[in-house]
């Protein structure tokens, strides 16, 4: 973890959230040594851990993290899903080329490093707060279950991104689990090693939340339970970190767990369209950062056909829809326009934001960052060798929610495969950054609008700033 020369991580954000039933927080607190006194005490009351939360999950909306680089951008431009046609932007082009030394895409992971990791330090340091050193009742349980379950979430995805696939190399070097604030510099530890710690961390959390629907009206801390990294998103990140490790009997009970338990539905067709359009799915996010101006990033992004910066979809996205009939997405997620020479992708635009309204009461503006349909791809890949008949079941529950038929009822009836889940999943998933890892978890090939296929360069350096700083 890099600790800069001057002002030493962390920064402890209270950012104001202004979303209906969450309590309101302010302050952009630098800490610094000489503020350590200051940070003991904001985070000596449950008002001021809970503000600290907030600070966090707010962080999270940067758009060096998933409020662009690890949703729809970076991560979204690597799984060649969105290219910048007029032009010449050398940027993209480098990161669609998966060229790692270009500057710019140097300063993209830089930024994605740094920000990571200042954000784990604030977790850090509420994890570190005297309050919390006995979290076995409420609600000092759920402050640390979400703490250790966000922390744990924030190095996956570092992982993920950083460093070799687990099942094909674990001990390969991994990243610096940071488990402390303050001075010292965690060691790296290897891929392996990282993993058992984001377990722990994880099952740790599960054990916190176990409880967590008893309080749900508690406090208003504990309302809007998908802006919080609650026990489904705990045992859905579970599912992803089980599969990536390639333990699919354990992926597999913790997506059942979440397609079961988490009281969350697939959307029905009627709904679709809008469903996730810069608003949290009211009936599939398991967690979602709530971010009232996130029209203020997606409009110049996807919105406005800049030539030389907007991000366009790819030529070929709606003959990928239309593959296998009339797939509803298609028109939930893009929008055609004569004006221009590929569809408007407009999954992630909020519409109210569009047509200048405000967002009606009881709907969270925000960026999805896990969702139930996921559970069900990963549950449909853990059953296809030890139970096709289930898997299948799993996957025609989710195509059938989106328009398509059943595998089994179409005109040239289709058995269940690893290649048909891909194909799903990259169309389900486009505009969420998860593609690129999925990808990158079975070292495939992508294929291009060209008809050709590219083999990523799927290990991203680690910046050069995190060696400055190390002795």
């Amino acid at each position: 973890m890099i600790i800069p020369k001057i002002k030493f991580f962390s920064f402890l954000a209270a950012a104001s959230i202004s979303c209906t039933s969450l309590v309101s927080c302010n302050d952009f607190l630098d800490v610094t040594p000489d503020g350590q006194e200051k940070l003991d005490q904001i985070l000596s009351t449950p008002e001021g851990v809970e503000s600290a939360l907030y600070g966090a999950y707010a962080q999270l909306r940067n758009t060096n993290l998933y409020g662009a680089n690890l949703s729809f951008k970076v991560v979204d431009i690597l799984a060649q899903h969105f290219t910048v046609y007029g032009g010449n932007n050398n940027h993209i082009a480098a990161l669609e080329k998966y060229d790692y030394n270009y500057s710019d895409v140097e300063q993209d992971f830089e930024n994605i490093w740094t920000k990571m990791y200042g954000n784990i330090s604030n977790v850090n340091a509420i994890l570190g707060s005297a309050i919390l050193n006995d979290a076995s009742s409420f609600p000092y349980n759920i402050y640390k279950g979400e703490a250790l379950g966000l922390r744990a979430f924030m190095h996956f995805d570092l992982l993920r991104l950083f460093c070799e696939q687990y099942t094909l190399n674990p001990n390969a070097s991994g990243i610096p689990y940071a488990t402390n604030f303050g001075l010292q510099t965690p060691d790296f530890s290897s891929v392996a090693k990282c993993y058992e710690y984001i377990l722990d961390d994880l099952l740790t959390a599960e054990t916190l939340l176990q409880d967590e629907d008893k309080y749900t009206d508690a406090t208003n801390f504990m309302r809007d339970r998908s802006i919080h990294f609650n026990l489904h998103a705990v045992r859905a990140t579970l599912a992803r970190v089980y599969l990536t490790m390639g333990q699919k009997d354990k992926a597999l009970i913790y997506a059942e767990k979440v397609i079961s338990e988490s009281g969350r539905k697939l959307t029905g067709q009627i709904s679709l369209a809008g469903d996730v359009a810069g608003i949290l799915s009211a009936n599939e996010t398991l967690f979602g950062v709530y971010y009232k101006e996130f029209y203020s990033v997606v409009s110049p992004n996807l919105q406005q056909h800049i030539s030389w910066s907007s991000l366009e979809p790819r030529r070929d996205c709606l003959e990928i829809f239309q593959k296998e009939g009339q797939d509803l997405r298609q028109n939930a997620y893009f929008k055609e326009d004569l004006s221009y020479s590929v569809p408007t992708f407009i999954k992630l635009t909020n519409v109210y934001d569009l047509n200048g309204q405000t967002t009606p009461a009881g709907i969270i503006p925000g960026i999805n960052l896990i969702r139930l349909p996921e559970m069900y791809y990963i549950a449909a890949e853990c059953l296809l060798e030890s139970n096709p008949g289930k898997a299948t079941e799993y996957f025609d529950e989710l195509i059938t929610h989106r328009g398509l038929t059943k595998l089994s009822e179409r005109p040239e009836p289709q058995a269940i495969s690893q290649q048909i889940i891909n194909d799903d999943r990259y169309k389900e998933l486009w505009g969420e950054g998860q593609n690129f890892y999925n990808m990158k978890r079975q070292d495939l090939s992508i294929s291009l609008p060209d008809g050709n296929s590219v083999k990523p360069v799927y290990i991203i350096p680690i910046p050069d700033i995190e060696f400055d700083y190390r002795n």
